[in-house]
Order: structure tokens, then sequence, then C-alpha cells
């Protein structure tokens, strides 16, 4: 893959990385780094990239190890904001404030029932995550309906 190509790959899915960096970094200073650090890890494994799973596939597991990687070398600075960043338009109020409490539900999580629960949320299928996180798919299935009961638990209680 040349520079020019992995270049328009990331610009193409900038947003799933962004995705990733919301969830696992709370200010845009964080953000920012893990977006570099990502971009960086996915540039440095791109040769290993062998196209037989979808460049999205290759992109969250590097996105998602390269998160949770970075968790483990520096505990971050935890903080609740209080509201969901870089909001473009003005949305129904009712709807803003669940989007915040999923937020925070999704934030109590551990690392890694987080990092399923974010595949799941961006609708791919058991099959992909499964490739994503070394899962089988069965075991996939299990640990999302424990995870979907946790976050109900959260928000009613």
């Amino acid at each position: 893959m040349t520079e020019p190509e992995f270049l328009s790959l990331i610009e193409q899915h900038q947003g799933l990385i962004h995705k990733l960096c919301r969830l696992y970094r709370d200010t845009p200073e964080d953000r920012e780094d893990l977006f570099q650090e990502i971009v960086y890890q996915l540039w440095r494994s791109k040769q290993r990239f062998e196209q037989r799973a979808k460049v999205t596939t290759w992109m969250y597991r590097v996105g998602l190890n390269t998160a949770l990687a970075s968790l483990r070398q520096k505990a971050p600075r935890l903080h609740y904001p209080g509201t969901l960043p870089e909001q473009t338009d003005a949305p129904d109020e009712n709807l803003l404030v669940r989007q915040e409490q999923l937020l925070w539900a999704l934030k109590q999580l551990n690392e890694a029932d987080r990092s399923l629960i974010a595949l799941y949320l961006e609708d791919i299928s058991y099959q992909e995550i499964a490739e994503i996180t070394g899962l089988s798919v069965g075991n996939v299935g299990v640990k999302l309906n424990r995870i979907k009961k946790k976050i109900q638990n959260l928000l009613t209680s």
C-alpha cells in the first residue's frame, strides 16, 4: 500500500478512529494523541494487512489494541465531562440526555466490555467482532448479552 493510498484510506475511515478515540479518551488533547498513535500503528502494520478481512476490521483491531495498550501504559486522567463533545447540530433534548447517559454507562464498563459494545454499536457483525477480538462467534454473543444487561442495570439504577 502506497502512502497516498494509505492517506486516502485514513481520510475515508477517520470517523471510525475518532469514535474509538472518543470512547477511550476524555479530553480533546488526549483524543488527538490517541488518533495520531492509531494512525501511526496502522501505518506500521499496513504491510501485514493481508486483505483477507475487511479493511475496517483491520482498522478496528489495530485501533482497539492501540487504545487498550496505551491505557495500560499510562493511567489516563478520567473525568466525566457531563456533555457529549463535538455536537454539530442541536439535537432533540431528550436524545441528547439519552446519549449522555449511554456514554456515561459505557465508561463504567471495563476495557474489554467497552471494546465489544463499541463494535456492536457500530453494527459490526458477530463474525467480524470475533475476527477483531480473537473470540469465538458464540462467545461474542454471550458476552454482548451480558454487557447489554450491565448497561441496562446502570441506566435503570
